[in-house]
């Protein structure tokens, strides 16, 4: 997996046209989605600029720069879902802000036991969630809020144990 993975972030970073953005792009990559995240440079603003205006200059830039990219941004995409099948997301950040353009929703589906549910159902009757659906995703985003640095220990990991694997003996012959 981690081969494909550097394939992809290669073939991306070969495509992707100069100047678009003022560094190297972020990728992240599952097995169902590729989100390429730039970083615009920061506009100019008249002097004296603050807060409200200075967050429009802000939405207005990256507005701008999501309209004049959008076939490009397209035509790479479909380019791209052909040749590794899997959807492509965009996005921006520039200054403090980030603004995923697209991004994907994949159905998940799991089995839960009673106790597992009725929390789900708290969040519900809570308001915290419209559905259980919605109080999963919350879960989840909650839980990797709050372990950023155990889920990157563990994905350190798998791809360590990737690494070995792919050295090993090759057992198809």
């Amino acid at each position: 997996m981690e081969n494909e993975e550097a394939v992809i972030v290669a073939w991306f970073t070969g495509r992707l046209p100069d100047g678009w953005f003022s560094g190297p792009p972020e990728f992240q990559l599952d097995r169902e989605e590729v989100s390429i995240v730039g970083t615009l440079p920061v506009p100019q603003p008249a002097e004296g600029t603050e807060g409200a205006e200075r967050a429009a200059l802000i939405e207005g830039h990256v507005q701008r720069f999501r309209e004049e990219t959008r076939e490009r941004r397209m035509e790479i995409a479909r380019e791209a879902e052909h040749r590794f099948r899997r959807k492509v997301s965009w996005g921006a950040v520039c200054d403090d802000r980030t603004v995923m353009f697209t991004t994907l929703s994949v159905p998940v589906m799991t089995r839960l036991r009673q106790q597992e549910r009725r929390v789900l159902d708290t969040l519900v009757a809570a308001g915290v969630a419209r559905s259980r659906s919605d109080a999963l995703a919350w879960c989840v985003r909650l839980v990797g809020t709050h372990t950023d640095t155990w889920l990157a220990d563990l994905r350190d990991a798998l791809q360590h144990v990737d690494r070995v694997r792919s050295a090993g003996p090759d057992l198809g012959q």
